[in-house]
């Protein structure tokens, strides 16, 4: 007991208390085993992500455009990797499951490579806004990030598009795999595709809540998530915007529709589905542990 104490004393009462069992006794090797193997509590979850934010809000505006623009030519990857596949394989019906696991290139070289990408930023940014009291900065900040990342990308999304339209880099088979992933992508109605943004959101969001945690799995949490979204057909702002502006740029579509149809639906999809049901919910479920950790 006096050895215990001791020990609460010198980490400051700051740790949170162990519960030992009443069968089962542990040697001190075994319990570091069990602290590694236990899972991340959600506070120190959203305490990661909130930090990460924190830095991301208060990046130079420079140094967000010139990242956000690097998202966005990379996210064009998804629709040559997807197109290249869609050429060579046979018209089966497993063919889309495979299609798919090319939609999660460009989603594993931005968010491996760092690069600001917009439906996340969805979730960081706003956390610092959350977790804030006074909110007014914070909010500020969070639209000026949003504003500059959003734009880049959909200018880093309209440069890829418009260079594979316009040279020779691709087959004919292969561009008119990418033609017909971007007639796909404009084909749902504009309340379908804030309903498919929504759970885009929700999902590429969630990416980012689970990294911390999944530090030897993070290349399968990014390419299982990510293929779904694909494979489900749900709209994502960016690469769905790689996908039509393709279409835009080989004539096929007109860019004014491409904003009312496809940019305007699913801007307010993802941000429904990162903001209010990842952001959100998770906030809600680790202030009250933390309420009750103040009143102890």
């Amino acid at each position: 007991m006096a050895e215990n104490k001791s020990e609460d004393e010198q980490s400051g009462g700051s740790a949170p208390q162990e519960s030992p069992g009443n069968i089962v006794q542990l040697t001190k090797d075994e319990e570091q085993e069990v602290r590694k193997r236990s899972s991340l509590r959600a506070a120190v979850v959203f305490e990661t992500v909130r930090r990460e934010g924190e830095t991301e809000i208060s990046r130079a505006a420079l140094a967000l455009a010139f990242s956000g623009l690097a998202a966005g030519l990379s996210m064009g990857f998804s629709l040559v990797a997807s197109g290249i596949l869609r050429a060579l394989l046979p018209d089966a019906p497993w063919r889309p499951l495979v299609v798919n696991l090319g939609y999660t290139f460009g989603f594993l070289i931005v968010i491996l490579g760092r690069q600001q990408l917009f439906t996340e930023n969805t979730l960081t940014a706003i956390l610092p806004v959350l977790d804030d009291p006074n909110k007014s900065k914070k909010l500020l900040q969070m639209v000026r990030m949003w504003s500059i990342v959003l734009f880049s990308n959909l200018v880093g999304a309209g440069i890829f598009a418009v260079v594979v339209a316009h040279t020779a880099t691709f087959e004919p088979n292969v561009k008119a795999a990418f033609l017909q992933i971007g007639m796909e992508a404009l084909k749902p109605s504009f309340g379908e595709i804030i309903w498919r943004g929504i759970l885009a959101g929700w999902l590429i969001a969630l990416v980012v809540w689970l990294l911390p945690a999944a530090n030897p799995q993070r290349l399968w949490i990014i390419i299982v998530i990510t293929w779904l979204v694909g494979a489900a057909q749900l709209s994502h702002i960016i690469a769905g915007s790689v996908e039509s502006l393709y279409v835009v740029a080989s004539g096929q579509y007109p860019w004014t529709q491409y904003i009312a149809h496809f940019l305007v639906p699913v801007f307010i999809g993802n941000c429904i589905g990162g903001v209010g049901l990842v952001a959100i919910l998770n906030y809600g479920q680790v202030v009250p542990e933390q309420g009750e950790e103040g009143g102890t």
